[in-house]
């Protein structure tokens, strides 16, 4: 069992209980053709409204001219830890407008399909950390996104390398004990006439 494998209430598949977001990425890592090809099909074959599949995705390998736009991108917190991971993958979902309103269902779609993405890489001894923290004009800029899609997303993807190799605080991030909200501060299962739960 890792070190953070989540301390669940309930039984859950390890695949779920031992997934994480590490900051520390193995700098010689190469990803191989076959386990981008892997990551890519996982996030395709992710639920999708009507079968809209509105999700893009923009694909840089270490070193590669997409991966280092991608990383110029990011804030400087991300860029200090991010640039050692085999692969940054840029999420962009399609924004379909109904009747000049925009529609929610993209960024939902989008967001299940990089789910998928990163549970792939774990399950192929992987890890995956997803970032909202970049500069979305700069990356629709430098990347030529098209109007009409938006950048929702940036996850790096890479083999684990040792906490020790960041820098303290970032360290101490990587090192904490995992922790979630409380069940029963979270999920609004109740009898009706019983009142919600409220934090204090």
């Amino acid at each position: 069992m890792s070190p953070h494998t989540a301390t669940t209430a309930a039984a859950v598949h390890p695949l779920l209980a031992d997934r994480w977001s590490p900051r520390s990425f193995d700098a010689a890592h190469t990803l191989s053709d076959e386990e981008l090809a892997s990551l890519l099909e996982a996030a395709r074959w992710a639920p999708s409204a009507f079968n809209a599949q509105p999700w893009r995705f923009l694909v840089g390998r270490r070193g590669d001219g997409t991966y280092l736009r991608i990383l110029d991108a990011l804030i400087p917190f991300n860029q200090q830890w991010a640039g050692t991971s085999s692969l940054l993958v840029a999420a962009v979902a399609e924004d379909r407008v109904e009747n000049g309103v925009p529609q929610p269902g993209p960024a939902y779609d989008t967001g299940l399909s990089v789910a998928q993405l990163a549970l792939q890489a774990h399950a192929l001894g992987l890890h995956a950390h997803q970032m909202s923290g970049f500069d979305a004009d700069a990356l629709r800029a430098s990347l030529g996104v098209p109007e009409g899609f938006r950048p929702l997303s940036v996850v790096a993807v890479g083999a684990l390398a040792p906490a020790e190799l960041l820098p303290p605080k970032l360290r101490e991030r990587e090192t904490a004990v995992r922790e979630r909200r409380p069940g029963a501060e979270t999920f609004f299962a109740r009898t009706w006439g019983t009142p919600l739960p409220v934090r204090p």
